[in-house]
């Protein structure tokens, strides 16, 4: 059996069961790690990622049991087919999210208090943003972010009536102790400074830090977890494991 999680976190992260939850402003925030659910080996335990080979009745079962951690209903979870775009879609009715209605999408906005918001990540950034009417889930890989997911979450949320100050997290993803890469990738963020870049790593999270900040976000607060290098049991890696892995979840919705 796995050990207890055992996480030191910064505030006002908090372990939740094998989980990680933050309160921000008028919305609560879980990330799950890959702890308690029922998928079988490489997808081992709790993927949620329904675009993996795992087998689906077992995702399914393991989005039934996230949705009772968070005290929601699985009908309530906004999802989408991710595509590493920088696409939001502004959730204004629950029948939004049936499952046929799964657009290609990599970020989610609502103000009905019915529906969570939920991107899926296996080193990609979930970044939860939220104000008192209105809450985003936001997939931050460094496609999404160089082409302005940040700025477009923030823009949804305005649009859907959230006219008072946000406030962000940024959960467990590719951190700057291991995230590598190439010139390309490192040429899409020159604007950001060299703050972002040691080496050939590359600071994810920073890169959003400063994208929350651009796009009016008062107030950040980042998990500061990699999902490259702590322990295995903890979080999927599509860079340490390879193209066979599962997939985590940051899930929004408001109080």
């Amino acid at each position: 059996m796995p050990a207890s999680l055992a996480l030191r976190l910064p505030a006002p992260f908090r372990v939740h069961g094998d989980h990680i939850m933050i309160t921000l402003r008028g919305a609560s925030v879980l990330f799950t790690t890959r702890r308690g659910g029922v998928s079988q080996a490489p997808y081992n335990a709790l993927n949620l990622g329904r675009q993996t080979e795992d087998d689906p009745s077992r995702v399914a079962s393991n989005r039934a049991l996230v949705a009772g951690i968070a005290q929601l209903g699985c009908d309530r979870l906004a999802d989408g087919l991710q595509v590493h775009g920088s696409e939001v879609r502004r959730v204004t009715d629950v029948a939004d999210i049936a499952p046929k209605s799964l657009l290609e999408v990599d970020g989610h906005a609502t103000a009905l208090a019915d529906v969570a918001p939920l991107v899926v990540t296996a080193d990609c950034l979930p970044i939860a943003v939220a104000g008192d009417r209105a809450v985003a889930m936001l997939h931050g890989g460094w496609r999404g972010l160089s082409n302005a997911i940040v700025a477009e979450g923030v823009r949804a949320l305005r649009e859907l009536g959230e006219e008072g100050d946000l406030a962000a997290a940024i959960g467990p993803g590719a951190g700057p102790c291991c995230y590598e890469v190439g010139n390309d990738v490192h040429e899409a963020f020159a604007s950001h400074g060299d703050g972002v870049r040691n080496g050939r790593q590359l600071d994810l999270p920073a890169v959003a830090r400063i994208q929350l900040a651009a796009a009016g976000v008062g107030e950040v607060y980042c998990s500061d977890l990699c999902t490259i290098c702590t322990p295995t049991d903890l979080f999927f890696s599509h860079r340490r494991d390879g193209p066979k892995t599962g997939r985590q979840a940051g899930i929004a919705w408001l109080n």
